[in-house]
């Protein structure tokens, strides 16, 4: 008798423990606790892409042509993908690039393949992602503070700007700054502004000088394992042609329909002015053709993918609350200890009404921070 009351009561504690796990706050309760902190952004954290550029003794001809020795050994980049990455159908017409470098510039080549090329601007600095264009954005030291961008169009026609911090902290372009030294050349697989007949597409080609990059007194060369930011992005815009010109083609209210935006690293989002999104642009001494280099995340890149996380997440809360959270709980970091790679980082917020620094602590005790504009740089240890 003892023995079957024994059993009855094991069988109703199994029914009433199968009543809870399928309770809806049990459940929410689970999710919580095992959800991961990035939950919801997934598309500000994929890898960027990386490019080992090889140091050149013979510098390219810069006219557009990409038939000089140095462009023969550099290999391309992977083809352009849509700005938010997988979320949107590849690019109709492919997109590459190479790099290489000398003690001097960075050298671009960059290909674009396209059936009917056109251009119409031709002002220095006038705003050529109106046409089809090419652009790069650089940012040496990887703060995503004092960085650089350079726009193409097919008439070889620049546009380019200086950015002290993105648009996103209430900022502005520079226009009005010139990049000194600039050498750029395209050529045409086929005829511009010509509807009547196919092209192949164009090339672009650009010697950028170290010291017209650089902010400061000092121009900083890059030496060997150097690691700077890059990207690139390819403005495409759909067309008709109407009474023998091309016209951007238009929706039902009249207005241009939205350009395209194809880029090498995707951004995840439409927004090139995401320097932690861009690519990396790791400098290599050797030449290029012999020994391949095995590029390697750095450590401090995946530390600072915290430091974004909360950046992110304190933008969000600000919106909704109209201040910066002082609590990393809030956040949806329990607290501050996290794990990258393994090992044990500690991470640490301090924050007022408008104002917040979030920094990471690794085993090599380097601390690295982030502020409410999203300048990145190295601190002292945390207390």
């Amino acid at each position: 008798m003892i023995k079957h009351y024994l059993t009855l009561c094991l069988v109703l504690f199994a029914l009433l423990a199968a009543q809870a796990e399928d309770n809806p706050t049990t459940k929410a309760k689970r999710k919580a606790k095992t959800a991961s902190p990035f939950a919801g952004l997934e598309h500000l954290f994929t890898e960027p892409k990386h490019y080992v550029t090889h140091f050149t003794q013979q510098a390219p001809s810069i006219d557009g042509h990409l038939n000089d020795e140095v462009w023969q050994q550099a290999t391309w980049t992977d083809l352009f993908t849509d700005i938010e990455g997988d979320l949107k159908p590849a690019p109709t017409y492919p997109t590459r690039v190479k790099m290489a470098w000398d003690n001097d510039h960075l050298y671009i080549a960059a290909e674009m393949k396209e059936p009917h090329v056109w251009a119409n601007l031709t002002k220095h600095d006038e705003v050529v992602f109106y046409d089809n264009d090419f652009e790069v954005f650089i940012d040496p030291d990887n703060d995503t503070h004092q960085y650089f961008e350079v726009e193409v169009n097919a008439l070889n026609t620049i546009f380019d700007l200086f950015l002290s911090k993105p648009y996103r902290n209430n900022n502005g372009a520079l226009i009005g700054w010139d990049l000194h030294g600039l050498k750029s050349a395209v050529q045409v697989q086929g005829t511009l502004n010509d509807p009547t007949d196919t092209d192949e597409g164009w090339t672009v080609e650009m010697a950028i000088p170290f010291r017209s990059v650089t902010v400061g007194n000092i121009t900083r060369v890059p030496t060997d394992g150097s690691l700077w930011r890059i990207n690139f992005s390819r403005v495409q815009w759909d067309v008709d042609v109407v009474d023998g010109q091309y016209v951007k083609r238009k929706g039902d209210d009249g207005k241009p329909l939205p350009e395209y935006n194809w880029v090498w690293s995707p951004q995840g989002v439409i927004n090139m002015h995401l320097p932690e999104r861009w690519g990396y642009l790791y400098f290599s001494q050797q030449p290029a053709g012999e020994q391949s280099i095995n590029f390697a995340m750095p450590y401090a890149e995946m530390q600072k993918q915290y430091l974004w996380l909360v950046y992110y997440r304190q933008k969000e809360y600000f919106g909704k609350h109209g201040r910066y959270s002082k609590s990393l709980k809030e956040l949806g970091l329990k607290n501050g200890k996290v794990e990258v790679e393994g090992k044990a980082n500690q991470l640490k917020l301090e924050a007022g009404t408008l104002q917040f620094m979030a920094a990471i602590q690794g085993p090599d005790g380097k601390v690295w921070s982030i502020n409410e504009n999203g300048l990145v740089h190295t601190i002292k240890g945390l207390q």
